[in-house]
């Protein structure tokens, strides 16, 4: 679980974050959508540490990060998985390399032992014969599957997602969405998915935090979503691609 505790961020004059209070649950995908500029990435980030806010914490279980030393914060590090936007894989190394680079950095283990657990996740994301392979040799959904790989080999206990479906199309991000949504449930980790895709929303919103402007206005579930009279949120939700479609379909018919 991460708690949230009426956190505000700033930069020079301008208030990003205007007191967000809010919790992510273990065990289930936390999705935070709105428009751009609603302060999205900026809360990712404050989430993260990358990002310390001017007032209030930030607490993974009951342990604020605003109150950890330097020991505690790398501890929590170690923790943390994340898929990146773009996916961040190393173009020079190997799959195979790009997916142990966690391992190297925060364990000890042997070569071999590395290597035992880069399979396992590798073919948990239904990847074989892929370990020399290099990122630019494999296709965009597959480079997205290696990067969730990446972010679950250390078996974190908490999983950050950055638009996970960017420059997917819609097949294949929705093989994304259920991937990570299974992987959480498996292993029990407290997820947070960044994201404007509508199609995420019905796929996988367990839990949904709305962001206008710096201010939670809304939150509830992928059912919640569809039925709230919450205009800003009516308006992100049928503004979307996906609802244009659908309505353009009732139309011709």
């Amino acid at each position: 679980m991460i708690k949230v505790d009426n956190v505000k961020k700033r930069f020079g004059d301008e208030e990003i974050l205007k007191g967000i209070t809010t919790v992510f649950e273990k065990g289930k995908t936390n999705l935070i959508i709105g428009q751009s500029g609603s302060g999205k990435s900026v809360l990712l980030k404050c989430l993260l540490g990358l990002f310390k806010p001017e007032e209030g914490k930030i607490y993974y279980e009951e342990n604020a990060i605003q109150d950890m030393d330097e020991d505690e914060q790398r501890e929590l590090r170690e923790e943390i998985g994340m898929l990146f936007q773009g996916g961040a894989l190393f173009d020079s190394m190997t799959i195979e390399e790009n997916v142990m680079f966690p391992l190297r950095m925060f364990t000890k283990q042997r070569k071999s032992e590395m290597l035992d657990r880069v399979n396992d996740v590798l073919n948990r994301v239904n990847l074989e014969n892929v370990n020399k392979k290099y990122p630019a040799e494999i296709s965009g959904g597959m480079q997205k599957r290696v990067s969730i790989a990446r972010a679950i080999v250390n078996k974190p206990k908490y999983l950050f997602c950055d638009e996970p479906n960017s420059g997917l199309d819609p097949k294949t991000a929705t093989v994304i969405d259920n991937l990570i949504q299974e992987i959480t449930h498996e292993n029990n980790i407290t997820t947070v998915v960044v994201t404007h895709d509508m199609n995420s929303v019905m796929e996988i919103g367990e839990s949904i935090v709305f962001l206008k402007n710096g201010l939670l206005v809304w939150q509830g579930t992928q059912e919640d979503i569809f039925s709230t009279d919450n205009k800003d949120v009516t308006d992100f939700v049928y503004s979307s691609d996906l609802f244009k479609k659908i309505r353009h379909i009732q139309q011709r018919d």
